[in-house]
């Protein structure tokens, strides 16, 4: 059952042809909450929102690696970043929720809570493109099918309970699915950025820099081509007075500057090149913000928390290749990471290990498993081969080293698991247990991780393995990563605090035959499958919370991934001209929602003249 906070105006019994026959009460509402309230249904903004907040100046951020396509919802090209600012939802999310959303294209929802198995969207007649033309259920049809047809195989995959999009009228469109297990999908249609349909027929397909028409804040700018690309508030946007969007898009201008290293972007932050910097480097957080711009405290430190869990940053085995086969090979691999000594000594003791995939939330399995966990788990544990069937049910905890930089324990324990695996060593070299030389490449794009691979490939020389760091430029990367084409790569596992149906894109057997799925590690586990069946249909947080957590000890103990280091909250700098509400939402650093002080921003001017 999806649960709704919902006020008597906006409940309504509907009678109308379009609804079968056997339903008796669907609802109406403004709001839609997948196990999750909705809090602010009757409010006239969201909490962390200023609604007089000042309207101008420039929000400009960093970016990496380069672009030649404005849409980002197609298989080819590599898109510019900040394409969404182009696009309205037909609803949008709250910040302080897990998984609810509010009216923006459309004004309300039409469903049934006993028959889930399709949802009405009704248009809000005002929404206009750029173009003045109205946004109607055509287009929103169009846009669903040319993405379920055309679209990246995740989103692809993420939709595929679609069964048919049907046109009501010109301000109704209703979503069919293929059966009633899924409730969070009634939510998921209303996630997507509508473009016109006369855009999509006739542009769809093409790598071009001219993005498709949409009903967004902002427009495309100016687009210096691999450098930059900027977003102009549109003064006309319709949807300037919705309850989601009052404080919101506040920025005259939004502009993203490419560099090609995290070391040259840091110097264009001191320089003013743009303004506004998420902190991912540790050593620049504890010990680079000495330049001059801060003696004159014209720079912000802040550390904004969240309940949101921290990305998994990990070192992915590629299941489709021979020598990871074995789970003794992934664990020796892993237990090569010495975190510890790259803790002390390169992140300046800033950094967490991540012991889950959902690290630092309610979701993350802790202990061993609790009585509920160990009634989902009884009937999968015969599914699961021996090491993981017994890491599943033990206290998970990844090894510590002495942070001396030898990892001497780290190193034996995985040599042992190698030998017993099978692999052997010649010549000072190691083999796999077929005769072939163990050999690894590691690939990554850009210079960032460079300094975290080098000192862990070198404990994996020291283990035998033939080993190499394969840095390639940001097409070939992301062909490279379409295709699977890798052997090990850094990638990164961003969740929410309502996970669901979207874990079978990172985990399940069929994602990891499907080129541009996100199961880049290729799992194909039916114990795996089965759990992350059970998370998309749950009917409750606490099932939510419960499958999660399982998923979350079924990742880990088939050890998959060798978990790196990350941080529970953002660490923001920023040049001082922008402004927040004291309540920042607590979920994310909510940008949009953010503001300039144009006095001061006019003293930074100044000061970037001298």
């Amino acid at each position: 059952m999806i649960k709704n906070a919902l006020s008597k105006s906006v409940l309504l019994i509907l009678t109308v042809s379009w609804l079968p026959s056997s339903i008796a009460a669907p609802i109406t509402t403004s709001a839609l909450g997948h196990n999750s309230p909705t809090a602010y249904i009757d409010a006239p903004y969201l909490p962390y929102a200023n609604p007089q907040a000042p309207s101008g100046g420039t929000l400009s951020l960093d970016t990496r690696g380069t672009f030649n396509s404005a849409n980002k919802w197609m298989t080819t090209g590599v898109a510019m970043i900040g394409t969404d600012y182009l696009y309205d939802t037909l609803m949008t999310g709250s910040l302080n929720e897990a998984f609810t959303m509010y009216p923006q294209l459309a004004s309300k929802v039409t469903y049934d809570p006993e028959d889930t198995s399709w949802i009405v969207y009704h248009l809000n007649p005002a929404a206009r493109f750029w173009d003045g033309t109205p946004v109607t259920s055509r287009d929103v049809k169009a846009t669903y099918e040319v993405i379920l047809n055309k679209g990246p195989m995740y989103i692809r995959s993420y939709l595929g309970d679609i069964k048919d999009i049907q046109i009501i009228d010109e301000q109704q469109v209703k979503f069919v699915f293929k059966s009633t297990e899924n409730k969070e999908i009634l939510l998921t249609v209303g996630q997507f950025p509508i473009f016109a349909k006369s855009s999509i027929d006739a542009n769809f397909e093409k790598i071009t820099l001219t993005p498709l028409m949409g009903s967004g804040p902002y427009k495309l700018g100016r687009v210096d081509a691999g450098r930059s690309v900027s977003y102009i508030r549109d003064p006309n946007y319709w949807g300037r007075d919705l309850m989601v969007n009052r404080g919101r898009y506040n920025f005259d201008m939004i502009k993203f500057v490419y560099y090609q290293s995290d070391e040259i972007a840091f110097e264009g932050f001191k320089s003013g090149q743009y303004r506004f910097r998420p902190e991912n480097k540790a050593s620049n957080w504890v010990k680079g913000y000495n330049f001059p711009a801060v003696t004159a405290g014209l720079i912000k430190k802040e550390a904004i928390a969240s309940q949101n869990p921290v990305p998994m940053q990990g070192l992915v085995m590629n299941m489709r290749r021979p020598i990871f086969q074995d789970i003794r090979v992934r664990q020796a691999l892993t237990a090569a990471y010495d975190f510890e000594w790259m803790n002390k000594t390169l992140f300046h003791g800033q950094y967490e290990r991540l012991q889950s995939f959902f690290h630092g939330s309610e979701l993350a399995a802790t202990g061993t498993p609790s009585d509920k966990e160990m009634q989902v788990l009884t009937p999968l544990l015969p599914k699961l081969e021996p090491i993981q069937r017994s890491a599943v049910l033990a206290e998970w905890q990844l090894s510590v080293s002495d942070g001396s930089g030898f990892n001497r324990q780290g190193l034996l324990k995985a040599r042992q698991l190698l030998l017993e695996a099978g692999f052997y060593y010649e010549d000072m070299k190691l083999y796999q247990p077929d005769g072939a030389l163990a050999q690894i490449e590691v690939l990554m794009t850009g210079e960032t991780m460079g300094r975290v691979l080098l000192p862990y490939i070198r404990n994996l020389k020291r283990l035998g393995f033939d080993v190499s760091l394969r840095q390639v430029d940001g097409p070939q990367y992301y062909e490279r990563m379409r295709r699977f084409d890798y052997d090990m790569v850094v990638d990164v596992f961003a969740q929410s605090l309502s996970p669901g149906a979207e874990q079978a894109a990172f985990w399940g057997s069929a994602a990891a035959d499907e080129p541009g799925n996100h199961n880049s590690v290729g799992i194909k586990n039916v114990a795996i499958d089965q759990v992350v069946k059970s998370l998309g249909n749950a009917k409750n947080r606490d099932d939510i919370v419960l499958y999660t957590q399982v998923l979350d000890r079924l990742l880990r103990a088939g050890h998959y991934v060798v978990p790196l280091y990350g941080k529970s909250g953002t660490n923001v700098a920023y040049w001082d001209q922008y402004r927040h509400t004291e309540n920042l939402p607590s979920n994310a650093v909510g940008i949009d929602y953010w503001w300039v002080d144009k006095e001061a921003e006019e003293r930074v001017n100044q000061y970037l003249k001298q």
